[in-house]
């Protein structure tokens, strides 16, 4: 067991766990908890995502908002992260406690309460990785065209999507399967809708200069958003058939079917 307070300021201009202060090293994967997902296996062909170049979370929770925590307590924060999304995986939100992520990190609950208030404030660091990531995907949503480019450039753009979907699969299933208290939905929401008006306007404009009407394209996209939400839910879910027989989809052809679907649903074709 392991206690250390980190008691000095930050210092002006540095930046906080919300803007994202910690570089990592190991991308996506390292971000989530690499390992702990169940898609892991048999996704090498989408991990063309530009690497995230920080973790949020490892500024802390609450309770360390107003210090500069130095590389111990990044330390700590991290195996507390890691804890957390492991008991998050395999309990659900509602059947973490405290004290199981303590155990596991092997940390005392003394200096748990020195980083996260309590299971919401460690969820919703996580929480920020998730989005943090994902708001790089939103940023990254191309202008497609018609033609064979605008669908291999949507095709890598949904590869990316996939790629960080998964790794933080754990965060974004418990939101999205409610098992995580309600106030967390509204961060995560405006992303979500972000990320439908980018698609909005990186899918509407080819279409727009070819003279193709597009009714309601904000619905349309939604709609596609949603789609590649649910596909990603169940890619990242361990189903398994009487026998103990694991499913798992194929991901490289779903990411391209989806990409297909998304091309026709605005108008845009590949000849």
């Amino acid at each position: 067991m392991e206690q250390e307070a980190d008691g000095s300021p930050r210092q002006a201009g540095t930046t906080t766990a919300h803007g994202g202060a910690q570089a990592h090293g190991a991308g996506p994967s390292h971000a989530a908890g690499a390992g702990h997902s169940p898609a892991n296996r048999g996704r090498a062909g989408v991990r063309s995502a530009r690497k995230p170049s920080s973790r949020p979370s490892l500024g802390g929770g609450t309770p360390a908002q107003d210090r500069e925590l130095r590389a111990q307590g990044r330390e700590t924060v991290r195996k507390l992260l890691e804890a957390g999304l492991i008991e998050f995986k395999e309990r659900g939100f509602e059947g973490v406690r405290v004290d199981d992520v303590v155990h596991r990190a092997g940390i005392s609950h003394g200096t748990f309460y020195l980083y996260f208030s309590n299971k919401e404030d460690l969820f919703k660091a996580l929480l920020r990785d998730a989005l943090h990531d994902m708001e790089i995907v939103a940023g990254d949503f191309p202008v497609v065209t018609c033609g064979e480019t605008g669908l291999t450039v949507l095709r890598q753009w949904i590869r990316k999507f996939f790629t960080v979907y998964e790794a933080h699969s754990t965060v974004l299933r418990t939101l999205s399967s409610a098992n995580a208290p309600g106030e967390m939905f509204s961060d995560a929401l405006r992303l979500f809708y972000s990320i439908t008006e980018s698609m909005t306007t990186g899918m509407t404009a080819a279409a727009a200069t070819a003279g193709r009407h597009q009714d309601n394209p904000e619905l349309t996209a939604f709609a596609c958003m949603m789609m590649l939400e649910k596909v990603n839910f169940v890619a990242t879910t361990d189903i398994m058939l009487p026998g103990d027989e694991e499913v798992e989809l194929p991901v490289e052809e779903m990411a391209n079917k989806i990409a297909d679907i998304m091309f026709a649903a605005f108008g845009l074709t590949a000849g």
